[in-house]
């Protein structure tokens, strides 16, 4: 018998095999059709085995019906290989008529449970002999958990008598390791596949003590699950690894009888590893997966910057410390984690000087210049920086080994991924493999991240741009804001404006651009200079400038929509002699101003039924209001960034600013905006926010 490792891949306990035939015990025909695949180097000595125990098998699929039979069971049941159909109809039909109705709720039932199939039948042949069949089977379940196939064998008992003939038989055609021991644990029976697996031939083992011939078995899960059957007279299965000269895992059912205890198994190293393989794959996988959703759903370089350590340890490291190249092309260490909370802290003080203390012949600095991944020992590390802080927080760290992997993005290096290994963790090439992929996405999405921060900062100046200050009126005191939505482009098209015409009056202007984008900005500025030049040319009402500004859209094909309020403040001599103004106003289907009174009541100028927006009709009428204001009025214009609200409609968002400025009546101007901001929106808005109000003051008659 041949002893060497690759041959004695067994154990010294089983899954039970005594289930070969239709509907036995599930485990052990399980295991049949898998070792029939596995095993197929055995395939011939199988085939001996079979026809030399008579025994056919069968693999019988509910769901479908068909059952396929070897040629030596087609052949028990007198059929031609050639014309068997291979469905349970043609088994059926050689069942006896008298055994047909319970052998068909046997087998079913079998199906049903997940349960043990083990009958024996008679069949009657096409010349009229009647023969005897024993049955048994495994269930393989589905991932339902329900049957989805039914694998066993079956062998004629007619004429036999005693069951111990029928069970050698089976046994040594199983192609699973069985073996039996009375209650001094002494070998009473070994298959031939059990002398294969346990590289021992029977006559060896045969009155052998188990725990002689397999001493590694003392003081393991094999002694405490034999055991454990034995105590409880319950089977039990388990799997478990056994040392050298087998060095293998093994999948093991015991369950005791009247004699002592019998085991079956099955060696499954193979298998064992490829489901650590499949599962350590899918792992990484769900690491990517994560890192992809995560840093690539963020455009803020602070937030891909911190999320990424938490994200890699301890998934792919104990430790690791994150380093991005600054504008001025200087690496800094930016983020760390631990795997352990109480090494955080000293994680922090070790990336605040690793790299003013590290030489550029360091594998660090090396990974950023060349922009390949280095692994090398903590040791290497330790042994070139010099004596300081830096050396003592890494040698009280300790990393057995490190990783630096470059963090690339649009061909080049943006930073750098140190990934740290304590002892008993060394990565493999694998390892290495997936890091690396996990640092070109984070280097990706932090590129992305710099790159729209600097976008971002760019269309927000040139907005501003077009957002002037307000002129400084010695009859009333304006002021602007304007606040960009917090998670969109940061451009769009609301705006505000504020000027004096040529008669000396002050003009308001607050709009909307439908949209929140690039081209909502373009189109904004295009309107507030149209707005502005016909204002300032034509010294004309509001509700003129809104005609002339819808007319030269039109004229100039500005293919988009926007809504806008015109104020103007006026004042003849007798107003300012009694303290007076007049705001004279238009609205082309915007969100209605509203008025501080100096006695702090807020009313709301006109209903919110505002003319036809701009850009829809030319010629559509618009209509205008006056009314007076005494001074220390103060009048509000806003675009609707500033009360709408994803949760509510626009009428509680009016009426929450509405009872903010009561509240805030006595603020001078500028901070009765700032405030309106923090209240409604926190400071950081869903949509664009801009306003522009005015407070009247007397002025002098001369």
């Amino acid at each position: 018998m041949d002893r060497s490792p690759d041959r004695t891949h067994a154990a010294t306990g089983g899954r039970p095999a005594e289930e070969s035939c239709p509907g036995g015990d599930a485990s052990v025909a399980e295991r049949l059709a898998a070792l029939q695949r596995q095993y197929t180097n055995e395939r011939a000595r199988w085939e001996l085995a079979k026809e030399a125990g008579q025994v056919g098998t069968f693999d019988y699929e509910p769901v479908t019906g068909r059952l396929l039979w070897d040629e030596q069971l087609q052949r028990m049941f007198g059929y031609d290989p050639a014309t068997f159909t291979e469905s349970l109809d043609a088994f059926n039909a050689r069942v006896h008529p008298d055994d047909a109705r319970w052998h068909a709720e046997a087998l079913q039932s079998a199906v049903d449970t997940a349960g043990e199939y083990d009958v024996e039948y008679r069949i009657v042949l096409p010349d009229g002999e009647t023969r005897w069949i024993h049955a048994r089977g495994r269930h393989l379940p589905g991932p339902d958990g329900r049957t989805d196939h039914l694998i066993g064998a079956a062998y004629d008992t007619t004429g036999e008598r005693e069951a111990a003939t029928r069970v050698t038989r089976i046994l040594e055609a199983m192609p699973a390791g069985f073996y039996s021991l009375d209650r001094e644990w002494h070998f009473t029976h070994v298959n031939a596949e059990a002398e294969r697996l346990l590289g021992y031939g029977r006559d060896e083992l045969l009155g052998k003590v188990l725990w002689d011939a397999f001493p590694a078995a003392l003081n393991s899960v094999f002694e405490e699950s034999y055991r454990k059957a034995v105590s409880s007279g319950e089977p039990i299965s388990f799997d478990a690894y056994y040392p050298a000269p087998l060095d293998g895992w093994y999948e093991l059912r015991a369950w005791p009888t009247p004699d002592g205890l019998s085991v079956y198994f099955l060696e499954v190293t193979e298998r064992r590893a490829a489901d650590e393989r499949a599962e350590r794959w899918a792992r990484q996988m769900a690491i990517l997966a994560q890192v992809t959703a995560e840093l690539a759903g963020t455009l803020d370089t602070q937030v891909a910057t911190a999320r990424l350590p938490r994200l890699v340890v301890p998934a792919l490291a104990d430790f690791c410390v994150v380093t991005v190249i600054g504008a001025d092309g200087h690496p800094r260490d930016v983020g760390s984690w631990h795997v352990d909370p109480s090494a955080r802290s000293l994680l922090e003080r070790y990336r605040e000087v690793r790299l003013d203390a590290m030489p550029m012949t360091a594998p660090v600095a090396r990974a950023l210049h060349t922009g390949e991944a280095a692994t090398f020992r903590g040791t290497d590390v330790l042994d070139l920086l010099p004596p300081g802080p830096a050396r003592d927080l890494l040698g009280l760290l300790a990393p057995a080994s490190e990783v630096a992997l470059p963090l690339r993005a649009r061909g080049r290096i943006v930073g750098l991924l140190t990934l740290f290994y304590a002892e008993g963790h060394a990565p493999t090439d694998e390892d290495v493999a997936i890091a690396q992929d996990v640092a070109d996405r984070a280097g990706l999405a932090w590129d992305n991240a710099r790159l729209f921060s600097a976008q971002q900062q760019l269309a927000e100046g040139l907005q501003r741009s077009l957002l002037t200050e307000p002129p400084e009126p010695e009859h009333s005191e304006i002021a602007v804001r304007y606040l960009p939505a917090a998670e969109a482009a940061r451009v769009g098209g609301d705006w505000y404006d504020a000027f004096l015409q040529p008669s000396g009056d002050a003009i308001l202007v607050i709009g909307d651009v439908v949209g929140h984008d690039t081209e909502a900005a373009a189109a904004m500025g295009q309107l507030r200079s149209l707005l502005r030049g016909i204002a300032t040319y034509s010294n004309g009402d509001p509700v003129e400038v809104l005609r002339g500004l819808d007319a030269s859209m039109a004229t100039l094909q500005l293919a988009t929509l926007a809504t806008a309020a015109v104020a103007r403040f006026e004042q003849t001599a007798e107003e300012r002699r009694r303290g007076v103004s007049r705001m004279r106003w238009a609205n082309a289907g915007h969100l209605p101003p509203l008025l501080l009174n100096p006695d702090g009541t807020v009313a709301e100028l006109a209903p919110w039924v505002g003319d036809l927006m701009l850009g829809v009709d030319a010629g559509a009428q618009r209509r205008e209001s006056v009314v007076t204001l005494d001074h220390g009025s103060t009048v509000l214009l806003y675009t609707d960034g500033l009360v709408e609200r994803r949760d509510a409609d626009l009428d509680a968002g009016v009426a929450r600013l509405r009872d903010a400025l009561v509240e805030l009546a006595d603020l001078p101007l500028e901070e009765l905006l700032d405030e309106l901001l923090e209240r409604l929106v926190q400071g950081r808005p869903d949509d664009d926010v801009a306003l522009v109000a005015v407070r009247l003051r007397r002025r002098d008659p001369s």
